[in-house]
C-alpha cells in the first residue's frame, strides 16, 4: 500500500517512494512519497493561492469547517491510531495511539472555539488605539515523529483558523498518519488550505527557503532548529522552534515516595521517553532516593512491553534505529562511568527496536547521560543534599522547556519553581499540557508560544488600527 500528498485538494503521487517501517516487526507498513523539487514548489503556490480566499470568509465559518474536521477526526479515529501505533511504535492502550487521537480531537476542536477580538490598546478624548490579529500568509509545517499526529494537528489548526494556509512536511520515519490526516482535512476544507509533501530533510529544506513562505513551525532537534532559523533569516519568514528540552524534576525530601511514583513514572516514561517535555533528569533529596527509585523501578519492570496492537502491552519500542542507538550509547556510557543500572539497561533481542524501562543512579551533572538529551526509555537520578544544589544542577544546562517540583507543600513548591529555568514548571506533575495553556521553551529549547489564545496569536500579523475623534 501507499500513501499520496494533498496538493491543491488533490492526490498526488510521486515518481519516487520510501518504505515506512513498523519499529515493533521491523515489516513495512506502506510506502510515502517523496516529493520533487516541482511538487514542494507546487504545494507552496497552492497554498499561496488558496490564501486569500481563505483569509475571507467569516471568522465563523472557518471555525465551523475546523469543527467539521474535529467530526471527521472523532469517526476515523480508531484507523488513525492503528495507523499511528504501527509506524510509530506507541501500543494502542494506556498513554499511546488512543490516548494521542483524543488529544488530536481536542487541539482541532479547542482552537476552533477560540477567536481573537480587536484590543483596545489605548483611548482618549482624542484617539481610540485597537490592536487587530490578521493572518501572515502561508505556513509551513515541519512534523516531528515522536507525536506525529498530534504534533502536526498542533500546527496545522491555529494556522487555518486564523486564515492561514499550510504546507505540511511529515517526519520521514512517520509520515503516514499525517498525510492520512490532511487526506481527511481536504474532504471538508476548500482546495489548497492545507497541503502535504513527505520525504527526507532535504524536502523541509526546501519550503524553509522558498520565499513564498510567511511562517515556520518547527519541532524537533536544536541542530535543526538553527537550519530552520537561518533559513527563515533571509526571508524574514516569522518562526515557531520547539526544540526539546532535557527536562529536569526536583523532588523535595517531604514527598511521600509511594503517592508519587506513578505520576512522576509516567512524566517520565510516557511515549517510551520520546517526548520533548518529558522528565530527564530526577534530582532526588538523599533522604528518600533509595525509596523512590525501588518504588520507579518496580512500576518500570511491571509494565508489559512489546508490539503496540497487542492491547496487553503499554510499552512499545523506540521509534527509529539512530535514536535507539543515541541511548544504547548513553548507557553503554552511563555503565562505563559509574553509572547503576537499576534495572533494564540490555537489550531483549528479538525483533523490533525494543530497550527496557532503564533507571541509572549514581551519576551527577557532567555525566553524557545526564547532560544529553536521551529521548529515550532511560532516565537517570541524581541525589542531592540541599535545594539550592539540586536549583544549580537543573538550571546548568543551556535547554528549559519544562521542568517539574514534587512537595507536600504547594507553596514551597512554588518558590522553587519560580526559580526554574523553563517554559512551563509543573507542580506535582511533569508534561501536563492543556490546549488553552501557553506552552514554549526557554533559552534554547525554542522560540515562541503555541496552544490557547497566544497559540493564536503566534500565527498572526498584529495590526493597530487608530482612530482619530472629531472634536465635539
Amino acid at each position: 500500500m501507499s500513501y499520496s500528498m494533498i496538493i491543491n485538494g488533490v492526490a498526488t503521487e510521486a515518481a519516487d517512494h520510501f518504505d515506512v517501517p513498523n519499529p515493533a516487526t521491523g515489516e513495512v507498513v506502506a510506502a510515502a512519497p517523496i516529493a520533487s523539487p516541482d511538487q514542494i514548489a507546487a504545494a507552496v503556490d497552492a497554498a499561496r493561492a488558496a490564501q486569500p480566499g481563505w483569509a475571507a470568509r467569516s471568522s465563523e465559518e472557518r471555525a465551523a469547517m475546523v469543527m467539521a474536521c474535529a467530526e471527521l477526526f472523532e469517526a476515523n479515529a480508531a484507523s488513525l491510531a492503528k495507523l499511528i501505533t504501527e509506524e510509530q511504535g506507541k501500543p494502542l492502550s494506556g498513554p499511546g495511539s488512543n490516548f494521542e487521537m483524543q488529544a488530536v480531537i481536542g487541539w482541532t476542536q479547542v482552537p476552533a472555539s477560540l477567536d481573537l477580538e480587536p484590543e483596545v490598546v489605548f483611548e482618549d478624548e482624542t484617539r481610540r488605539d485597537e490592536l487587530h490579529y490578521g493572518p501572515l500568509g502561508v505556513v509551513v509545517a515541519i512534523a516531528p515523529w515522536n507525536w506525529p499526529a498530534m504534533i502536526a494537528i498542533w500546527q496545522i489548526v491555529p494556522s487555518i483558523r486564523m486564515g492561514n494556509t499550510v504546507v505540511i512536511k511529515p517526519s520521514e520515519y512517520t509520515p503516514l498518519s499525517t498525510l492520512e490526516i490532511v487526506r481527511l482535512m481536504n474532504e471538508v476544507l476548500p482546495p489548497g488550505v492545507v497541503n502535504s509533501v513527505s520525504g527526507a530533510g532535504e524536502v523541509g529544506a526546501a519550503l524553509t527557503t522558498n520565499p513564498g513562505v510567511d511562517k515556520i513551525m518547527f519541532t524537533g532537534s536544536a541542530a535543526t532548529g538553527q537550519k530552520v532559523a537561518a533559513a527563515a533569516s533571509d526571508s524574514l519568514a516569522r518562526v515557531t522552534l520547539e526544540l526539546g528540552g532535557n527536562d529536569a524534576a526536583i523532588i523535595l525530601d517531604d514527598v511521600n515516595p509511594g503517592e508519587i511514583a506513578e505520576a512522576l513514572f509516567w512524566g517520565t516514561f510516557i511515549n517510551m521517553g520520546q517526548t520533548c517535555a518529558c522528565a530527564k533528569r530526577l534530582y532526588v533529596h538523599e533522604s528518600i532516593h533509595d525509596e523512590l527509585v525501588d518504588a520507579l523501578a518496580g512500576i518500570a519492570t511491571a509494565m508489559p512491553m512489546g508490539d503496540g496492537l497487542d492491547e496487553s502491552n503499554v510499552i512499545g519500542p523506540v521509534q527509529n534505529v539512530p535514536q535507539l542507538n543515541i541511548v544504547k550509547d548513553l548507557v553503554a556510557d552511563a555503565k562505563a562511568t559509574g553509572g547503576t543500572i537499576v534495572c533494564g539497561g540490555e537489550e531483549p533481542g528479538g525483533p523490533g527496536n525494543f530497550f527496557p524501562l532503564t533507571i541509572v543512579t549514581g551519576l551527577d551533572n557532567g555525566s553524557r547521560l545526564v547532560d544529553e538529551e536521551q529521548f529515550g526509555p532511560v532516565v537517570p537520578v541524581i541525589k542531592y543534599t540541599e535545594v539550592e544544589e539540586a536549583l544549580a544542577k537543573a538550571n546548568a544546562l543551556d535547554v528549559g522547556l519544562g521542568a517539574s517540583v514534587w512537595s507536600s507543600d504547594p507553596a514551597r513548591a512554588a518558590v522553587i519553581a519560580g526559580r526554574m529555568e523553563a517554559g512551563t514548571v509543573w507542580i506535582n506533575s511533569h508534561g501536563q499540557i492543556h490546549p488553552m495553556s501557553p506552552f514554549g521553551g526557554a533559552k534554547a529549547s525554542g522560540i515562541g508560544l503555541e496552544f490557547g489564545v497566544e497559540g493564536l496569536k503566534a500565527v498572526c500579523q498584529p495590526k493597530v488600527i487608530s482612530f482619530t475623534k472629531q472634536p465635539g
